[in-house]
């Protein structure tokens, strides 16, 4: 849905932003990483991206995450596709939503399964009715014949809804668009699932038929947003076919001399049939400083249809034949029905719609195959029905040249020839249907054309998972530049001088994202309008308003540009850039201006530059070549031999020509806003909130029923529980008669409630009957569990303590140690003699005397040898008293020792031992260190005095000896 927006320019200044207003508290560092941090957190959740294929049939989605490259989403049945179905179940009243009562919501294969008993409630295939506006044309009313229990109506807006029987008359009916929201948020779900806890999808790419029109793709966008996603991008079934193909291969690079290839992706799906040529090619391209790169580009060149040609059309084949039989029957002709009858007859459709569909896949792989069907349209009615492929193909024989259909309008609208492709990649599950092929290969000529060398069920999921990656900013992928082609048609109208003037501004193979310059003659405040022309049939064209875009400075810039610059009105232009937006490929205002050029002054600086050949050069000025300077030299002296003949005219052309010298053009340019809002809204903002609003009811019912449904298992689940406990001989041990008989008729007071009174009670009352049984069973639980981990508990804490008592043994016994030797050791102290004492001592001469080394302290005092001997010994002593006190109990007593309290006592002493073995091994490390440090200090002086000594002898011995005292 489109939503008005403005485009302006920015009214912020430098200033706006520099710093936070005076007394404001600074923020502190703390505070900014967690701000970060959450940030952080945030991003990485977010950055998950999808690619959605929006089938008839089949939705599938692929995912992209950190860690998961590619990778097809799975549905809670671990299937790799879910059922493009959403069924109502009904409750045992009718659902309103005003009430906040809502029927339970089923998705994929488990609403498929309904079909047959709820027809009426069961929502599938609903895509071929997105944007359409009666609810009686064509499409509808096929889609009613194929499922006449889905009772379809008209909206407010004119588009197509569905009443359901599930909720009171006065329930608002449900648009195409909510019910396709709610298999979106389903896909989205499982998506978030699959990803890991904490993962937030917000961003997809989702595939749609080439042929949809501008109200089809507004539809998508629609129930996107309902379901809380973004649309990055719509993409057709054959470009995002083609993107996969392009992410394994390279292609010929064409500024290198290669030859691009062609290629075509005929689709085949549930519904419809398209066909789309794209062009692929390498290029290579600059990259960042002086290197080049090689990208991909795939670009569509044309596309052909067929909207109702798909695997549903062949299923309704199978299916009237199915009901052509049927009324033939005798047992049928006895109830006086005929061929109507039964076609209206929902539930026996639904059922028949359920075997044409399995009995024509079977077809693609065997020649023959059969239906049997029990109670029929009625009760006492049984069916047999039998098909072989050659009469399938037989039925479809006019199906052959609506194959063929797409393929000859695609190639005609890329202007290229059979010849011109190089393959057709098949896609889609129809196309596996043998007569499909066949047509296939006799337009192509030759079968080695038609290739299976991509994932027919997922290649567009994946393509469209890549595309969303390569937007994402969060990724990076093998760069594939794609273009879309625009398909249909876009004008521009617009009024001017009292007429309605119109401009085709897009063709079909227009590619999206280039722009087009369209220049306007108003100079006034005015507004233009696009539209989408759409072929119908061979001659008719609908013509579909998209959007209207309003100006809102045009007037008050025009008048500036007069008023302040000078212009002149008829030099002003107006202009406004158009594309077709990559997003949705139609057409948008990118932006708008209004400009004119004046003659102003140069300045000083300019005319420096122009003297010296550094000013800009005017329009059409190149450099001269060497051919060129004898001309202007001949130019010069002509021009100096009229200026000799003719001073005073020389003198006025020269006073021209400097004062046009000293003026130059330049363009004003102001920038134009403009307001763009939707021609014709598919949803009013009233609507859309409505929907909203009871999307989410529906999600809070879905939540509080899950939670229910988990309360009456969980309690369900525990009444069986305990009736096993009742005969196990371990609980009986630890309980009394009187207890057992309690707890008996307790479960099976909650049994009877359960399956009576509680069928329709509330999440709070199964957690309360929950409670109560537990309070009774919990305890006698206990004492059972108790007893049986006991005696490990009490062994295990047993050798704490030994643990313990033998460790802090050691430590005293290191501690005494410690303290004798630091009584033995002493150091000697020698008299100073006189001044040659203080000297080095030769090491030649002296001799060597060995230090006692420094006894080490020891690590715990006395007290703190003290403190560990009494913890240990506290936890000793509570031991053998619990165990006497738990021993004096009989077995059915609630138990005084607990394992939960060994557990923590045993912990404790653990922690006491850590902490110790903490201190001695940080001790040791710290006297190491100062041992290692005073060895090299020691090493460095012995060396220095070495060399000090030896250079004093040999100068010694170079002098008398009288000199040798007064010297030293």
């Amino acid at each position: 849905m489109y939503r008005a927006f403005t485009l302006e320019p920015s009214q912020a200044t430098p200033s706006t932003f520099i710093m936070p207003p005076p007394g404001r508290r600074r923020i502190s560092a703390l505070s900014l990483f967690v701000v970060f941090a959450c940030l952080f957190t945030s991003t990485i959740a977010a950055s998950s991206v999808l690619g959605i294929d929006l089938g008839t049939e089949y939705l599938k989605a692929a995912l992209v995450k950190p860690g998961i490259p590619l990778e097809i989403v799975l549905t809670k049945d671990s299937r790799r596709k879910e059922g493009a179905a959403v069924a109502f179940k009904p409750v045992s009243s009718k659902s309103d939503s005003s009430q906040g009562i809502f029927p339970e919501r089923l998705y994929g294969a488990d609403a498929l399964a309904l079909s047959a008993r709820f027809p009426g409630d069961v929502y599938l295939n609903i895509k071929p009715l997105l944007g359409q506006k009666e609810a009686r044309n064509p499409t509808v009313s096929q889609f009613s014949k194929r499922h006449p229990g889905l009772q379809v109506a008209s909206c407010k807006s004119g588009s197509v809804c569905f009443q359901s029987d599930t909720f009171v008359p006065t329930e608002t009916p449900f648009t195409v668009e909510e019910l396709l929201a709610m298999q979106l948020q389903n896909i989205r779900t499982n998506a978030e699932v699959f990803a890991g806890k904490g993962s937030i999808i917000k961003d997809a790419v989702l595939t749609v038929p080439a042929f949809y029109t501008a109200e089809e793709k507004q539809a998508v966008i629609l129930a996107a947003e309902l379901a809380g996603i973004n649309v990055l991008s719509l993409t057709t079934d054959g470009l995002a076919v083609g993107i996969n193909y392009a992410t394994s291969r390279t292609f010929p690079i064409i500024n290198e001399g290669g030859k691009p290839e062609h290629h075509m992706v005929y689709d085949m799906g549930a519904g419809s049939s398209t066909a789309t040529i794209m062009r692929f090619q390498g290029k290579s391209v600059k990259d960042v400083g002086r290197f080049n790169k090689t990208v991909q580009e795939v670009s569509v060149l044309g596309a052909g249809w067929d909207r109702s040609l798909g695997g549903d059309a062949l299923n309704y084949l199978i299916l009237e034949d199915m009901v052509s039989q049927l009324a033939d029957t005798k047992q049928v002709k006895a109830l006086g029905a005929n061929k109507e009858d039964i076609t209206a007859h929902a539930r026996t459709i639904a059922k028949m719609w359920k075997e044409a569909e399995r009995m024509r896949q079977v077809l693609s792989a065997n020649t023959a195959t059969q239906a049997s069907f029990e109670g029929l349209y009625h009760e006492d009615v049984n069916f047999k029905y039998k098909l072989t492929r050659s009469s399938f193909e037989d039925m479809a024989a006019a199906f052959e040249d609506r194959v063929k259909y797409p393929v000859l309008q695609a190639l005609e609208m890329a202007k290229l020839d059979i010849g011109d492709i190089d393959s057709v990649i098949l896609h889609g599950g129809a196309v596996r249907t043998p007569f499909v092929q066949k047509a296939l290969e006799s337009i192509v000529g030759r079968s080695e054309k038609l290739r299976t060398n991509v994932n027919s069920d997922e290649a567009a999921a994946f393509g469209a998972a890549f595309k969303a990656a390569g937007i994402s900013p969060s990724f990076r992928v093998k760069e594939i530049r794609t273009s879309e082609a625009g398909i249909m048609p876009a004008t521009m109208s617009w009024v001017s001088d009292g007429k309605e003037r119109q401009q085709r501004l897009f063709i079909p193979t227009s590619s999206t994202g280039s722009e087009k310059q369209t220049p306007m003659r108003s100079l006034e405040d005015f507004s233009f309008s696009f539209s989408q022309q759409v072929p119908e049939g061979t001659d008719s064209i609908r013509t579909i308003p998209l959007t209207r875009v309003q100006t809102k400075n045009l007037t008050a810039s025009v008048k500036e540009l007069t008023d302040e610059y000078g212009c002149e009105l008829g030099d002003i232009s107006t202009q406004f850039s158009i594309r077709l937006s990559p997003v949705d490929t139609l057409p948008e205002v990118t932006s708008g201006s209004v400009s004119c050029e004046v003659l102003e002054k140069r300045g000083v600086v300019d005319n420096v530059k122009g003297l010296f050949g550094f000013g800009s050069k005017k329009d059409g000025q190149e450099v001269l070549s060497d051919d060129e300077t004898e001309v202007l030299q001949a130019e010069t002296d002509t021009s100096s031999a009229a200026s000799t003949a003719d001073p005073k005219t020389t003198g006025t052309a020269t006073e021209a020509e400097e004062k046009k010298k000293s003026l130059e053009k330049k363009k004003i340019v102001i920038k134009v806003g403009y307001t763009e809002l939707a021609a014709s809204p598919s949803i009013s903002d009233t609507d859309f909130e409505r929907i909203k609003s009871r999307l989410k009811a529906f999600d809070a019912s879905d939540k509080d029923r899950k939670k229910r449904e988990e309360a009456l298992n969980t309690l369900e689940g525990y009444t069986y529980r305990v009736r096993d406990l009742l005969d196990n001989e371990a609980f009986i041990a630890v309980s009394t008669e009187r207890q057992r008989s309690e707890i008996e008729a307790k479960n099976k007071a909650a049994s009877e409630w359960l399956y009576g009174d509680g069928a329709d009670a509330k999440t709070s009352e199964f957690r309360k009957r929950l409670r109560e049984l537990q309070d009774f069973v919990k305890p006698i639980e206990t004492r059972k569990e108790e007893a049986v981990t006991r005696p490990e508990q009490i062994k295990t804490l047993r050798e704490s303590i030994e643990q313990t008592r033998n460790f802090v043994s050691m430590l005293k016994e290191s501690a005494q140690k410690a303290s004798i030797a630091a009584a033995d050791g002493t150091v000697s102290a020698t008299p100073a003699a006189d001044k040659l004492d203080e000297l080095d001592d030769d090491p030649v001469v002296a001799t060597t005397s060995s230090t006692p080394p420094i006894p080490e302290m020891p690590v715990y005092s006395e007290e703190e040898l003290a403190s560990l001997t009494s913890a240990y010994g506290v936890v000793e002593e509570w031991l053998d008293d619990k165990i006497v006190a738990q021993n004096r109990l009989r077995r059915s007593d609630d138990p005084v020792l607990l394992t939960k309290d060994l557990t923590a006592k045993g912990e404790e002493l653990n922690k006491m031992l850590v902490e110790a073995l903490s201190k001695q091994m940080s001790d040791n490390k710290k006297a190491n260190g100062s041992s290692s440090k005073s060895k090299s200090s020691s090493k460095s002086k012995s060396k220095n005095n070495a060399k000090t000594s030896s250079t004093a002898t040999t100068e010694t011995e170079a002098k008398p000896s009288g000199e040798v005292k007064d010297e030293l």
